[in-house]
């Protein structure tokens, strides 16, 4: 019987703020105890936050990315990003020997847009924010329902920009609805996202200058021409 990571939640202080790398550990640990080798089916938003992830848990379970990210905009940088995320999986499984796999879903920005929209001038972090990592989480958990897999999570626990904190609390909620359990996690903890920055370096992997959000570009000053010339150009090479 796999570990539901919610049981060592509940055994903490509720008043204290959770350390999500520490109870992801502790559910490593208890897949080594039990020599067991879960499934994992692992939201990925980009390449770059997926390199450290891979190189950390593909040494205790086998993997699945999951590229679903109808909030990346435009639609040419979605599928760049694509296929970056695609060229560093086969690259990583060739030079380490794993066989991490690949699953995408379906690209509806306008679901995106429809679910946000009323947002478009919330700050950066915030409700809209929200909003874009559940519905992520959701279709993860849902696919990794469907699928048989032991545990959803992402990869978006990486950066520094993201609020971890909401990211396993919402992951949390969301385990409470389907029959597949959460796995939390702080990946920027232990250096991860500076080690991410190294991977990106050793494997060539394409770092964009913003996280898709159409809302969030244009508030940064986003020049997305430049965009869309880099990505088409990226997609021809």
């Amino acid at each position: 019987m796999l570990i539901n990571a919610k049981h060592i939640l509940d055994k903490l202080n509720p008043h204290n703020k959770v350390n999500y790398d520490s109870v992801l550990k502790e559910v490593i640990a208890d897949w080594q105890a039990t020599t067991v080798r879960p499934k994992l089916l692992i939201h990925s938003c980009c390449a770059p936050c997926s390199t450290y992830v891979l190189e950390y848990l593909a040494q205790y379970a086998d993997i699945t990315i999951y590229f679903a990210n109808s909030n990346i905009h435009p639609r040419v940088e979605y599928e760049y990003r694509s296929v970056v995320q695609q060229k560093f999986i086969a690259d990583f499984n060739t030079k380490t020997g794993n066989n991490v796999q690949f699953l995408e879903a379906p690209y509806q920005p306008a679901e995106f847009i429809k679910q946000v929209a009323h947002l478009r001038d919330a700050p950066e972090g915030g409700e809209r924010c929200h909003i874009c990592y559940k519905m992520r989480l959701d279709l993860a958990a849902i696919k990794a329902q469907e699928l048989g897999y032991d545990y959803f999570a992402s990869a978006l626990t990486l950066s520094p920009k993201k609020n971890s904190q909401k990211i396993n609390e919402l992951g949390f909620e969301i385990q409470e609805i389907f029959a597949v359990n959460y796995l939390p996690s702080d990946f920027k903890k232990n250096n991860g996202y500076k080690r991410s920055i190294e991977l990106c370096k050793e494997y060539d992997v394409y770092r964009q200058c913003y996280c898709g959000c159409i809302f969030a570009a244009k508030a940064q000053g986003i020049d997305m021409k430049n965009v869309i010339a880099m990505a088409k150009q990226g997609l021809q090479n």
